[in-house]
């Protein structure tokens, strides 16, 4: 059963715990950026741009509108990486019931958890990050890592049956999450003037999606202490239901950092590294923080689109020419090495550039 002893980590202390006991926080969760100066939890609010996605969804023939969209997706993806998507036909009070069941969960008893928790040297289930070095700084979250696509290949035992519709609605919102990722990575396509369906056939039949449920809870010194380091995602795109009232996450924009504004019934959407190597770099994956608050906790739902592991991909031939030679190898299970990188502080993107 998952949570036993002889499959989990019995010594890690969720972040919850030490929140709710009132400790400081350990030295190992202790951050310094590169100038040694401290964490900048309210820098200037970013003009994150807002693409209407009921105007981009594949047709026969192109309205104007639809091509005033597609242009403003594709400057936004080429200049900050991401954008706020609304007009995606999800209802606000689905998504607030998507919010609802993540608390209850976050808020059951310790024991009842810990039935969920991840196995040491694994991704999925309850718990806080992978520990892969000593010198690791450690983020400020708890998290519930599920694996939701291929759906013949969820672990199921480490889906929560408490609270009681955790399930259905897990189900449900990655089903919803799924249409719009396909949605996107069409028009993303269309918007560089390409063949729709080429991103997407890069995914492969047997694409991942994972989904991320995060718990930020209060810290005493979001000051000294992040919710995630910086970094930029290993998927191809990723898709955020953010915490409806509390801010937290910050982009990194032309070497300063900004805050991300909250549109309670839009999802957040930016590129991650592996769009960006089929895009041969014109489609940034943005590098960004989750920050820590004195006061409130935070709760979000990141969901990972990713192409299939085993699948081989590189950038698009229609995206190589004499004025842009290609940028990036052609890679494959990108997402195993990426977790290695990321801890270490480094770009897994840089080990696929020419």
């Amino acid at each position: 059963m998952a949570g036993s002893p002889t499959k989990q980590d019995l010594t890690w202390k969720s972040v919850q715990e030490l929140a709710i006991n009132g400790d400081k926080p350990p030295a190992r969760y202790i951050f310094c950026d590169g100038d040694g100066e401290q964490i900048d939890g309210f820098p200037p609010l970013f003009p994150v741009p807002v693409i209407d996605v009921s105007l981009i969804t594949s047709s026969t023939s192109q309205s104007s509108k639809e091509d005033e969209e597609l242009e403003k997706l594709q400057s936004a993806l080429s200049s900050c990486g991401c954008f706020q998507a609304v007009g995606h036909g999800i209802s606000s009070s689905f998504l607030d019931k998507v919010r609802e069941v993540s608390k209850l969960f976050f808020e059951l008893p310790t024991e009842e958890k810990q039935k969920y928790s991840r196995a040491v040297d694994e991704l999925e289930g309850y718990g806080t990050d992978q520990v892969l070095s000593e010198r690791q700084i450690l983020d400020w979250s708890d998290r519930m890592f599920l694996g939701v696509h291929p759906e013949d290949q969820r672990k199921l035992k480490l889906w929560p049956e408490n609270p009681g519709a955790f399930r259905e609605v897990l189900h449900e919102f990655t089903a919803k999450i799924k249409f719009i990722s396909e949605i996107l990575l069409k028009a993303m396509a269309r918007s560089l003037k390409l063949e729709e369906n080429c991103f997407l056939n890069q995914f492969g039949e047997q694409s991942t999606m994972i989904a991320r449920f995060n718990y930020y809870p209060h810290c005493a010194r979001p000051d000294l202490v992040l919710g995630v380091k910086p970094h930029a995602d290993g998927s191809g795109i990723t898709i955020l239901l953010q915490d409806r009232e509390v801010e937290g996450l910050q982009l990194l924009q032309n070497d300063r950092w900004v805050r991300v504004p909250i549109i309670p019934d839009a999802l957040f959407v930016n590129v991650g590294d592996q769009v960006q190597i089929m895009s041969n770099g014109i489609f940034k994956s943005p590098v960004h923080r989750v920050v820590t608050n004195s006061e409130k906790e935070r709760i979000t739902l990141a969901v990972f689109y990713m192409p299939q592991k085993e699948k081989e991909i590189g950038p698009e031939d229609g995206l190589i020419d004499e004025k842009r030679p290609r940028l990036f190898k052609k890679v494959k299970n990108y997402a195993d090495i990426y977790f290695q990188y990321y801890q270490a502080g480094k770009r897994p993107i840089d080990a696929a550039k020419i």
